[in-house]
């Protein structure tokens, strides 16, 4: 059953990351190109700023569904960490909690305002496909990130109380900067 769950979490890991730099990396190509088409040769792609837009949300949300499993989303632990490592435990996994209902409720929309897209049968302005596929996003992004959150729910439920380690931002810049300067 482990294997299994190494095999998801490889997959859901790939895409989250994959689809990110993707989108990522081909907005930005694809602003560039239409920047000096339009500076340079007088001209522009009419469709590339719309679909700048849908690469740079899909990039940005399964870039946040792959955050979960780093847990590099803002938390702030300033009252939490006050409290005894049973308690702190506790409030960790009611939150995870509540993030996996937040984003499959939001999954669920989103699968539902694809429906809607897909019967009224809108369709992209520049791009001239469904208003779906664009929106396809939704659904899925959320649902991965449902995935992860619940990855972590699982692995805080397993972990000894004593043994939590909050996500600390600025500790993660200290230690970044002074091992930097070790390097030099």
């Amino acid at each position: 059953m482990k294997n299994f769950f190494e095999i998801i979490d490889l997959i859901v890991g790939t895409i989250n990351k994959t689809m990110a730099v993707l989108g990522l990396s081909i907005g930005v190509l694809l602003a560039f190109i239409n920047v000096i088409l339009r500076y340079v040769f007088d001209m522009s792609l009419t469709w590339a700023a719309e679909l700048t837009n849908y690469l740079f949300i899909w990039s940005a949300l399964f870039g946040a569904a792959y955050g979960f499993k780093q847990g590099a989303h803002i938390s702030v632990t300033l009252l939490i960490e006050k409290f005894p490592p049973f308690i702190t435990k506790c409030l960790l996994i009611f939150a995870n909690f509540i993030s996996i209902a937040y984003l499959a409720t939001l999954s669920y929309f989103g699968y539902e305002l694809i429906l809607m897209l897909a019967d009224f049968g809108e369709m992209s302005v520049d791009l001239e496909i469904p208003l779906w596929i664009p929106h396809l996003v939704l659904p899925i992004a959320f649902a991965l990130a449902a995935y992860r959150a619940a990855e972590k729910l699982v692995e805080i439920y397993n972990t000894d109380a004593k043994d939590i380690e909050l996500f600390n931002e600025h500790e993660n810049v200290i230690h970044e900067v002074t091992s930097n300067k070790g390097e030099k």
